[in-house]
């Protein structure tokens, strides 16, 4: 048998250079997995840095065996700012009043003060309609909202010492109530037509009865049928983190109550100052409403 003929000059040099490409190539495979595999990016941090009226500012403190002592100034008085996370470093968590001017500011930590800086921040407008007599008070009434205003002072002045998942910087509240946000917080709020305080929470539509859970362990430190609130109960989770729910239909737990995370408590109502049935939260840090959504996810 005749052996067969040779490749014709072109295709042995197409196969030569086709061999020559393939030693030349980058070895594709190999690179790719000796390429560094990308970090996790880092857990969130709760509650978000934010350093606007109404906000939270994170104020690293650095390293040091115990905590460091902060303190705030509040409506003239002395407040101290909570504290979390380890040897390794600090970190002070400060309530930024809504009234807060915009510029520089600062907190005392032992001997030293520690500067940040407010940025503006623009909140919506809303009008609503209300029973006249909850925008423009009779003496009873008047003198009711005052009392209760000078109790809820005393009851937003509670200070507890933070619990060690506290002091660990476990601040991710979970939402108390499902529901649509139906206002959120610093919203500037005209009662038929006359302007009020802004707006020191979120509210959170929800039917009547709708079970309300505690975002955090906490303790019951104040219920009561308020005025403007109605159904009201107050949390307090330690540090001068404290949390309040109203317009209640029912109140299912006392003073002194310890609750863990998801617990209900309470339900959902139309009480109080309200133009239907919603739930409102409010967050306070060092005696100072701040915005609940910088403490939860989405």
């Amino acid at each position: 048998m005749k052996s067969s003929s040779p490749l014709p000059l072109l295709d042995r040099r197409r196969c030569l250079l086709g061999l020559a490409a393939m030693l030349a190539a980058p070895p594709v495979l190999a690179a790719q997995k000796a390429a560094p595999r990308t970090a996790p990016p880092p857990p969130a941090l709760w509650p978000a840095h934010s350093a606007v009226p109404g906000g939270v500012a994170r104020l690293s403190l650095g390293p040091a065996a115990q905590p460091p002592e902060v303190r705030t100034r509040v409506n003239g008085a002395d407040v101290p700012v909570l504290v979390v996370g380890d040897a390794i470093e600090w970190t002070a968590l400060v309530g930024i009043p809504l009234a807060a001017a915009p510029g520089d500011a600062s907190v005392q930590t032992g001997d030293r003060r520690l500067a940040y800086r407010i940025a503006p921040k623009r909140y919506s407008e809303q009008h609503l309609k209300v029973a006249p007599r909850t925008v423009d008070l009779s003496p009873e009434d008047q003198a009711r909202y005052e009392r209760e205003r000078d109790h809820q002072a005393q009851v937003m002045a509670a200070w507890t010492a933070p619990s060690a998942a506290l002091r660990a910087g476990e601040l991710q509240m979970q939402v108390p109530v499902p529901g649509r946000r139906s206002s959120s917080f610093g919203l500037r709020r005209v009662f038929n037509g006359q302007p009020r305080n802004p707006h020191s929470g979120m509210d959170i539509a929800a039917a009547t009865g709708t079970p309300v859970r505690a975002p955090l362990p906490a303790r019951v430190i104040d219920t009561g049928d308020y005025f403007f609130n109605g159904g009201t109960v107050w949390l307090d989770h330690g540090g001068g983190l404290l949390s309040m729910y109203c317009h209640l239909s029912r109140i299912d737990a006392q003073v002194g109550d310890t609750l863990a995370a998801g617990d209900p408590f309470c339900a959902v109502g139309a009480t109080g100052r309200v133009t239907g049935p919603h739930l409102h939260w409010g967050v306070m840090l060092n005696r100072t409403m701040v915005d609940p959504a910088l403490f939860i996810g989405g």
